[in-house]
Order: C-alpha cells, then structure tokens, then sequence
C-alpha cells in the first residue's frame, strides 16, 4: 500500500520534470505535433514511457512490487510500442506500420492459458483496437491525458480488487504519469504526447485490462472491458461510422473525432476535455462496479446507451475540412508573359 501510494507520487514528479526537460530537445530535432494552430514539443509521450517504465521497473526489480508473470512482458512490450509511435511521429509510417506491431504485441502478451485459444485471438483484436483509438484521441489538448488518466486508475482500481498487485501498481503508476504529462498539455498545451505515447498507454491499459478479466465470463467480461474504455470506444465507432457514410478513406486523416465535432458545437477546449474525462469517469465506475459485484452487469448497457446516442447525434454534424495551405500559383500573368516574350524576341 505505502509502495503504490510512494510509486505513483514518484511517477507523478518525473513526468513532470521529464516533460519539461525534454521540450528542448524535441524543439531542436522537430518532433513536433504539427496538427494544431501552433507546433506542440511531443516530449510528453517519452516522459510518460520513461516515468512508467522506470518506476515499474524498479519495483519489479527491488521486489517492492512484484509485476508477476506476463506483465513484465507486457510493459516490454508497451516501451517497443512507443519507439514505433515515436519512429512513426518523426518518419511519417504508413498506417499499416504501427497497427502491425500493435497486434504481434498483442499476441505476444495475451494470457492463453486463462482465456484460451479463441477469446485469446478475441483479445488481442480488441487490444489492437483499444490502443488505436487511443491514439486517435491525441488529437486535441488535454483529451488523451485526461482519458487517459481516468481509464488507467480504473484498470487499477479493478486490479486491486483482484490481489493482482503488479497489475495495480502499473495501471497506477502509469495513471499518475498521464497525469503529470497533463499538467504540460492542459489548453493550451506546451508539450504533446505523440503516437509512442499515446500506443504505449492505450496498449498498457488494454493488456492489463484483458489481465484482470482473463479467466472469468465472457459477455460480462466484455462489458466492463467497454465500460472502462467507453470514451475511447465511442470516439473509434464515431469516426468509422462517419468516414463510410461520407466515403473517406478510414486510413486518411480528418477532423471528425469527438473532440474536433464539440469544437464544431461551440465548446472550449478546456470544456471538451473536462466533459469527455467526465464521460470516461462515468464509464469507469459502472465498469469498477460491475467487476467487483456491486452492480449488475446490465449496467453496462447504460453505458453503451449513452455512447450510442452521442454517437448517433454527432455523426452528422458537419466538420470542418482539412485545412491546406494556399500554394501560390506558378502561372504567370498574361501581361508578364507578353513582356517576356517581347523582351527575348
């Protein structure tokens, strides 16, 4: 208890700092988040993998907190993650790049001994998909910290009412890194968190999610896997939706997230933040409270109501197009060119 408690304040202060300190660098070497109105630092995502990593680690390795079989696997595998998002931020990957690693990290991590062959392959989709609608939600200040954040506690929360301690203590300590993190991109933002951090905390929370429910029923455990990631849920099933009904290509980028389209409604960015973190909250405490038995499992439909209907009432909205700079025209004047044409005979 006194370990978690003194983890997740040390995960805290070095994200901090780390976030901080790095902002140089990434300025210099421009990795830079070049989708907002002014280029954010992406130091965030490195600070959040190196606070986590470093604090876990260090338990695991004092035998202060034990990660358990498997999960230093997956915090292994986590950090490899976060070296392809930060190769895709730098080098531009194709899409196909990122999603590939995330699901030979995903095999590599799921418990089959508890879930079996098919809900093994199950989980390992629903991973994939989990971390890339994480990564979809870096996509506004203070929107994928904040989710985040809440998404990981929960994992934690659920863990700890398991006895699963190495699990608690990672989704804690990555908690508390997030947190930090977010102190730097609150609106506005000064530092970002980058697709290496953003596949490292959407992957950790997933795999330790799966973790938790592995071995137990299959329809309940499904809901509250939802239930504790139904923001980032929401927002994948959104963007899908919408990109078929227009005919977007899904892998080509478009400001149609939940974040962009409460922007589109007149929201501020602090609000939209708040709003979705709350909504991530609500999600959360069904999800903590179906797991430990204080609620039904149908609770969840709730939960999956209400995403529905912010679905379905913000797939429609019209979003702002893709803004492109004005290229200046190469064709000269038709009085410029007589004058050259004069001129050289």
């Amino acid at each position: 208890m006194l370990y978690g408690i003194a983890a997740t304040a040390t995960a805290l202060l070095l994200s901090v700092l780390l976030t901080e300190v790095l902002r140089v660098p990434a300025l210099r070497l421009g990795i830079l988040d070049r989708r907002r109105r002014l280029a954010v630092p992406l130091s965030g995502g490195t600070a959040v993998v190196l606070a986590t990593g470093m604090v876990a680690g260090l338990g695991d390795r004092t035998g202060l907190a034990p990660l358990g079989t498997g999960i230093g696997r997956l915090l292994a595998a986590g950090v490899w993650l976060a070296v392809l998002g930060l190769a895709a931020d730098v080098w531009r990957l194709r899409w196909w790049i990122p999603l590939t690693g995330t699901a030979v990290a995903a095999a590599l991590v799921v418990p089959y001994a508890e879930t079996g062959v098919v809900r093994g392959v199950l989980a390992v989709g629903w991973i994939v998909a989990v971390t890339t609608a994480f990564r979809g939600l870096d996509h506004a200040d203070g929107l994928a910290g904040t989710v985040g954040t809440v998404t990981a506690f929960g994992v934690a929360a659920c863990a700890a009412a398991e006895l699963m301690d190495g699990i608690a203590v990672l989704a804690g300590v990555l908690a508390a890194a997030l947190a930090g993190f977010l102190l730097h991109n609150w609106h506005p933002a000064r530092a970002g968190l980058g697709s290496g951090g953003s596949l490292f905390a959407g992957f950790v929370v997933a795999s330790a999610a799966v973790f938790v429910r592995a071995g137990q029923g299959m329809g309940a455990g499904a809901g509250v896997l939802f239930a504790l990631t139904a923001v980032a849920c929401a927002d994948a099933v959104l963007v899908v939706l919408a990109r078929r009904l227009s005919r977007w290509p899904l892998t080509r980028g478009r400001p149609d997230h939940l974040g962009h389209r409460l922007r589109r409604l007149g929201l501020a960015p602090r609000a939209v933040a708040v709003l979705l973190g709350g909504g991530a909250l609500g999600g959360v405490l069904v999800g903590v409270a179906v797991h430990t038995g204080r609620m039904s499992g149908g609770a969840v439909v709730w939960v999956a109501a209400v995403a529905a209907v912010v679905v379905l009432a913000l797939v429609r909205l019209p979003v702002t197009p893709v803004f492109r700079p004005r290229q200046r025209s190469t064709e000269a004047s038709p009085q410029v060119t007589e004058r050259l044409r004069v001129r050289n005979g």
